[in-house]
């Protein structure tokens, strides 16, 4: 596991998913920033294609609001609102639009009962207390020679993983549900879909990553704790 005092679980596995992970957050910032300059002929903004697609589908009872920061935007099913960011909101861009729809699209799941999502919501409580007790007792069960332990800390850091794993057809299945709304609404045609599917894909990416990391530390802490129990 160590070569000369260097893990080298670390840096096989750890390092380069989240050299990835940082890249696909350079590269969604980027892609964004590329094509809200790419202007929506009809004028349409975020928040118009996002009402639009809800409308659509008879969820009219849910609002939307702007929020400060650049890509906070977000759908609540608590508070029923879809949240978009300042530079989503008011934008008539295919970036703006794209996004907009994605979480339009979150809404829809909820409203149909789509299965990953309400899968996901289910883990939530979970994945929370699995990402809060994960490590401690991981720590624990090294530093005190007790594996049973060291390997609930990481059965605890799964049910996290888990989380990011279910995240992916969610995410996946917003942007599919987006994209349709806009071309079959006639919001975006062309050129125009083709830049707004760019960032929805530049974003699912970010997903990808997120598992790609919590994966290799989930393997990372498993062979960790088999060491500890061998030794």
């Amino acid at each position: 596991m160590y070569f000369y005092g260097i893990d080298y679980t670390y840096i096989v596995l750890v390092l380069p998913a989240m050299i990835f992970a940082m890249w696909a957050q350079f590269n969604v910032s980027s892609t964004f920033k590329k094509y809200s300059k790419v202007q929506i002929r009809s004028g349409m903004t975020g928040y118009d294609s996002a009402r639009l697609i809800l409308d659509q589908n008879g969820l009219f009872n849910v609002r939307i609001e702007q929020v400060s920061g650049e890509l906070t935007d977000h759908y609540d099913p608590r508070a029923n609102v879809i949240r978009l960011s300042s530079s989503v909101y008011g934008s008539s861009t295919a970036a703006a639009v794209g996004v907009a729809a994605h979480e339009a699209g979150h809404a829809v799941q909820h409203a149909v009962g789509y299965t990953p999502i309400k899968f996901r919501t289910a883990i939530i409580p979970i994945s929370q207390i699995g990402s809060t007790l994960a490590f401690p007792l991981f720590l624990i069960g090294i530093l005190f020679s007790f594996p049973m332990l060291a390997y609930l800390g990481v059965a605890f850091f799964g049910a996290a993983t888990l989380f990011q794993l279910v995240t992916l057809p969610v995410e996946f299945n917003a942007s599919r549900r987006a994209v349709d709304a806009l071309k079959t609404s006639g919001m975006l045609d062309g050129e125009q879909l083709d830049s707004a599917s760019k960032v929805l894909r530049a974003a699912a990416l970010t997903y990808v990553a997120a598992l790609a990391v919590s994966l290799a530390n989930f393997i990372r802490l498993f062979i960790i704790a088999g060491r500890s129990k061998r030794d």
